[in-house]
C-alpha cells in the first residue's frame, strides 16, 4: 500500500473530532440547552469541514489507491493495527456521514424528541458520527469491527429513550439482530485470519492471502459475514428489525438510520467480503442475487400494505437496498458502481423523505395516511418537497434515484466471471418490475397524503402562511389537544437542514458523472483483483 500525500493526521483528525465535543457536553449542566445545541452543532460543522478539507487535499487521479494511509501498532498481542486510508469507494461515504450528522444536527435545534434530554441525544448523536467515519476509513478487520459496532449503543438508546410507543421492543429487537449477525461475522473475520496464517488483520495482506484458502473453505467462511452484513442492510429475510426500528425511531434516529447505518452491511461486502473471497463471493452471488430481487418485491408489495407513512418508507428501504445488493452481486465494474451510486443516493432520497415524516409528525401529530390529506392545500412547500422526495425514490430519470436502479437493471443482463446469464437475466426483469411497483406505492402515498382536501379532524386547523380560516362546524367533533394549534409550512431551520440534501438529489441526477468519476478508479481495481484470482 503506498502513501500519497503527507498529511496522514487528517483522517484521525476527521473521525474523532467529535469525541472532543462529547468530552466537553459532559461537564455542561443538562439545563443549558441553548449551549449544548449550539455546542453539537459547531462539533458536527467543524468534523465536516475537516471532511470537506480533506476531500479537497485527495488526489482524485489517483483515487484507487488508499490515500492519508497510517499503519501504526495497537493491540500487538493479537496483530491488530490501528491502520486507516481513504480511497473512492469510501470517500463519498465518509463524507456523507458527516453531512448527514451535521444537517440531523441543525434540524433538532428547532425539533427535539418529546423525552427531552438534549445533553445526551447530542452526545449519542456524536458518538454515531465517530462510529460510522471510523467503519468507512478503517483498513484492518478488528479495528472495523469495533466501529462497525460502536454504532449499535448510540441507536439503541436513541429508539429506546426517545422513540415511540413500543420504543423498547423495537430497540431490543435493532440490538439483538445486529449482535447476531455481528457475533457470526466475527467468527468469519477468525477464521479468515487463522485460514491465511497473515500477520496481520490488515485488509492489503488478508487480500492477498484469502484468494489461497481452498473454495470450500471460502464458502463457509463467506456464510459467515454474509449474514453478517446481510442484517445490517437488512436483506431479505433478515429485514424484520428494519421496519419497527424506523417506525419507533425518533426523526434524527430514522434519517441516520436509513442515510448511514444501512450502507455499513453493503459496503461491507465491497470492501471485505468480496474481495478477500473471491471464491465465496462467486459461488454466493447468486443466492445474493435472488435474495435481493426477492426483497425488492417483497418490500414493494409490503408497502402497498402500510397504513404508517414511515412504515412505508422503512419498507422501501428494503427494496432500495435489494438493487444495491443485485448490484454488487454481478460482481462487474458496472453493478458495483451502480451499486455504489444506489448506497449514496438512496441516503439522500430516504433521509429526506423520513425529515418529511418527521416535519408532518410534528405538525400534525399522527403518520396515518388515511388521516392525512391535502398536504398541498394546508402547507404547500412541504408537500411539494414530499413530491420531489418520492420522485426521486421511485427513480425517475433526472434525479438522484434513477442512476442507482436503472444501471443496476441493466448490469444483471451481463453478470461477471461466469455466472449463470439466463438466472441473472431472469432477475433482471423481475428486478425491472419493481420499478413499476416503487411508482405504485410512492404515488399512492403522495396521492393520498398531499392531494385532495384535508381531512374533516384538520380541516379547521389555521396555517401560518395563509393567516387564519374560519373552523368548520364539525371541527369540535374531531377536537383533540393539538387541534388548534397554527400549522406552519416548512420553517428556516428545516430549509437550512433539507436543502443540501435536495440540491444534490438534482444535481447527481443531472450529472451522475460526478459521482461515478470518484467510485469507478477503485471499483476498476477490485474488479482486476477479483479476475486475477478467479481467472489465474
Amino acid at each position: 500500500m503506498q502513501t500519497i500525500t503527507t498529511d496522514n493526521w487528517l483522517l484521525t483528525v476527521g473521525t474523532f473530532l467529535p469525541l472532543v465535543g462529547v468530552l466537553v457536553l459532559i461537564f455542561i449542566p443538562k439545563g443549558e440547552e441553548q449551549l449544548i445545541k449550539t455546542l453539537g452543532i459547531v462539533t458536527a460543522g467543524a468534523t465536516l469541514a475537516v471532511g470537506i478539507f480533506t476531500m479537497f487535499r485527495f488526489d482524485f487521479g489517483q483515487a484507487e489507491k488508499l490515500q492519508f494511509f497510517v499503519d501504526v501498532t495497537w493491540i500487538e498481542v493479537i496483530r491488530s493495527n490501528y491502520t486507516i486510508g481513504l480511497d473512492g469507494i469510501s470517500l463519498p461515504l465518509y463524507l456523507l456521514s458527516m453531512v448527514i450528522t451535521f444537517l440531523v444536527m441543525i434540524y433538532t435545534w428547532d425539533n427535539m424528541p418529546d423525552a427531552g434530554n438534549p445533553k445526551a441525544f447530542y452526545i449519542l448523536m456524536l458518538l454515531l458520527q465517530v462510529g460510522m467515519a471510523g467503519t468507512f476509513i478503517a483498513q484492518d478487520l478488528i479495528l472495523f469491527f469495533v466501529f462497525f459496532e460502536l454504532v449499535l449503543l448510540p441507536m439503541y438508546f436513541m429508539i429506546g429513550v426517545w422513540g415511540g410507543e413500543d420504543r423498547r421492543y423495537a430497540s431490543l429487537k435493532f440490538f439483538l439482530y445486529t449482535m447476531f449477525g455481528s457475533a457470526l461475522m466475527l467468527v468469519a473475520f477468525l477464521a479468515l485470519f487463522f485460514q491465511t496464517g497473515a500477520e496481520s488483520f490488515g485488509f492489503a495482506q488478508l487480500i492477498e492471502a484469502g484468494a489461497g484458502i481452498d473454495r470450500n473453505v471460502q464458502i463457509w467462511i463467506f456464510a459467515g459475514m454474509f449474514i453478517g452484513f446481510a442484517v445490517k442492510v437488512p436483506m431479505f429475510p433478515f429485514h424484520t428489525w428494519l421496519p419497527d426500528a424506523h417506525t419507533q425511531a425518533p426523526t434524527q434516529g430514522s434519517v441516520i438510520l436509513a442515510a448511514i447505518l444501512l450502507k455499513l452491511g453493503t459496503y461491507g461486502f465491497v470492501r471485505i467480503a468480496i474481495p478477500m473471497l473471491p471464491e465465496g463471493a462467486k459461488a454466493w452471488a447468486p443466492v445474493i442475487a435472488i435474495l435481493a430481487v426477492i426483497g425488492i418485491i417483497y418490500g414493494a408489495l409490503c408497502c402497498l400494505a402500510q397504513t404508517d407513512m414511515k412504515r412505508l418508507i422503512a419498507f422501501s428501504s428494503v427494496a432500495h437496498m435489494g438493487f444495491v445488493m443485485l448490484g454488487i452481486a454481478t460482481l462487474t465494474e458496472f453493478g458495483i458502481n451502480a451499486a455504489l451510486f444506489g448506497m449514496i443516493a438512496h441516503g439522500w432520497i430516504t433521509g429526506m423523505l423520513f425529515f418529511v415524516a418527521g416535519a408532518v409528525k410534528h405538525r400534525y401529530h399522527t403518520l396515518e395516511i388515511k388521516r392525512l390529506s391535502g398536504l398541498l392545500t394546508q402547507v404547500p412547500r412541504l408537500g411539494w418537497i414530499l413530491g420531489l422526495c418520492a420522485m426521486a425514490s421511485l427513480g425517475l430519470p433526472g434525479l438522484a434515484g434513477f442512476w442507482g436502479e436503472f444501471p443496476v437493471i441493466l448490469s444483471a443482463y451481463n453478470p461477471g466471471f461466469g455466472l449463470s446469464e439466463p438466472l441473472f437475466r431472469t432477475l433482471m426483469v423481475i428486478a425491472a418490475l419493481g420499478t413499476v411497483l416503487a411508482a405504485a406505492y410512492l404515488l399512492w402515498l403522495y396521492q393520498r397524503t398531499a392531494f385532495g382536501e384535508p381531512t374533516e379532524e384538520f380541516a379547521g386547523r389555521t396555517t401560518h402562511a395563509v393567516g387564519a380560516a374560519v373552523a368548520p362546524d364539525h371541527a369540535d367533533d374531531h377536537h383533540d389537544a393539538h387541534h388548534d394549534e397554527e400549522l406552519r409550512d416548512v420553517t428556516v431551520t428545516e430549509w437550512i437542514a433539507w436543502t443540501p440534501l435536495l440540491i444534490a438529489i438534482v444535481v447527481f441526477g443531472v450529472y451522475p458523472q460526478l459521482m461515478f468519476r470518484v467510485f469507478d478508479p477503485a471499483v476498476t481495481e477490485l474488479v482486476a483483483r477479483l479476475g486475477e484470482s478467479l481467472n489465474p
